[in-house]
């Protein structure tokens, strides 16, 4: 078996792992990243497609900023419509911030970009890892390619590889899970249509929740609330443009995006996971590995910004002055953000998606809480702060 060492090793290749490779390579500290599958399936997953301003502003300091302001989309509100008419949050002018659309996949292509620019050690392909030892001071990453066993020893290990990698079962039982699962699933298709509108649009109407939402001037994703026992066979192209029509209604005429050709189809269970605390020993969780969120409040990807920004400069102190402060206090201080994420999200959530147990009185509840976000500046501005970030 071929053995390495390095300060930190690094387990996935998604936003989180390969922002922290480079915040750390900012500050002059090596990482070797191991990602099992190869670059390519990498960077074609289509994930989130909403950057918050901050977690936006954490990668124009880090200098991989530059595409994302040229090409992405930079939006100042929101739309939520129901009853048949729409509203704006007009969130820019409520808190001076503003989002970016952006895909999550071509982050991830900026970030491996820049890592490989840089002769940082990114590898791909390397097959599902494991992690041992993180109660010792040497933890290590073991890994296999072509039939050849490899072993990275550590000082430290971050696993950013996600819900079903090798992060979340080297936590063992040290690990604290909580859980909710919504009855329901997000149908999302990407197609080669210029978007009707310019900002998102949230719908909630008597048939289910959707969203319109873009990621280039030619290019719209949207979402439609479906069972979760649905299947992508049961949803053709028209049944699915047909159903959009109906759930952006305005004023009692279906509205139409604009069609084209659904070029990628997807569907997603909602539910919410956050797994405590988000550190053992020398093993840290960042992303998906130690939270998920329901995409409704658009955070998964910008709470894995923010957790490995905390980790690069804590992981820094230690490394540079021994200063141990940074790397203790990492679960508390992330999982602050990550829990009032979580609330935003499932207030989202259940303020917008149709629930088949809903009574009358719920429903007319639903609707008096988004009366009360459109009418009130004081609630309009609460959202807003949530949701720029």
């Amino acid at each position: 078996m071929a053995t390495e060492r390095t300060p930190v090793a690094i387990l996935g290749a998604g936003p989180a792992g390969l922002l922290l490779s480079h915040l750390l390579h900012l500050n002059g500290i090596e990482s070797i990243l191991v990602e099992a599958r190869d670059r390519e399936y990498v960077q074609a997953r289509v994930r989130a497609g909403v950057v918050e301003h901050g977690a936006a502003d954490i990668l124009r300091q880090a200098g991989v900023g530059e595409r994302m302001d040229r090409e992405g989309l930079r939006h100042g509100g929101i739309e939520l419509r129901f009853d048949g008419a729409g509203h704006r949050i007009a969130m820019s002018d409520l808190t001076g911030r503003h989002i970016t659309v952006y895909g999550q996949q071509e982050i991830v292509h900026d970030l491996a970009e820049r890592r490989i620019a840089d002769g940082g050690d990114v590898r791909f392909a390397c097959g599902p890892a494991a992690i041992h030892g993180v109660d010792s001071a040497e933890p290590s990453v073991t890994y296999a390619v072509d039939g050849v066993e490899h072993r990275i020893v550590a000082d430290f290990v971050v696993a950013c590889d996600g819900a079903h990698g090798a992060g979340r079962p080297a936590m063992g039982e040290s690990l604290t899970t909580f859980e909710k699962v919504y009855p329901f699933a997000w149908l999302g298709i990407l197609a080669h249509a210029a978007p009707r509108v310019d900002e998102l649009v949230y719908a909630n109407h008597e048939r289910g929740f959707a969203l319109y939402s873009m990621r280039s001037p030619s290019v719209t994703r949207l979402y439609l609330q479906v069972p979760s026992t649905d299947r992508l066979e049961d949803w053709s192209d028209e049944r699915i443009w047909d159903e959009l029509a109906v759930r952006f209604s305005l004023d009692g005429e279906p509205w139409e995006p604009t069609r084209g050709e659904i070029f990628e189809r997807s569907l997603a269970p909602l539910r919410s996971y956050v797994g405590e605390p988000m550190q053992r020993g020398r093993l840290f969780l960042a992303g998906d590995a130690a939270h998920t969120v329901p995409p409704t409040g658009a955070k998964g990807m910008n709470l894995a910004i923010r957790d490995v920004d905390l980790l690069a400069r804590a992981l820094t102190e230690q490394i540079r002055s021994g200063a141990e402060e940074g790397l203790r206090t990492y679960t508390d201080r992330a999982l602050r953000a990550v829990w009032r994420a979580e609330y935003f999200s499932w207030w989202m959530t259940t303020m917008l998606h149709r629930f088949d147990d809903d009574s009358g009185f719920d429903r007319r509840v639903q609707t008096a809480q988004l009366r009360s976000v459109v009418g009130s500046e004081a609630h309009a501005t609460a959202l807003s702060e949530n949701y720029v970030g």
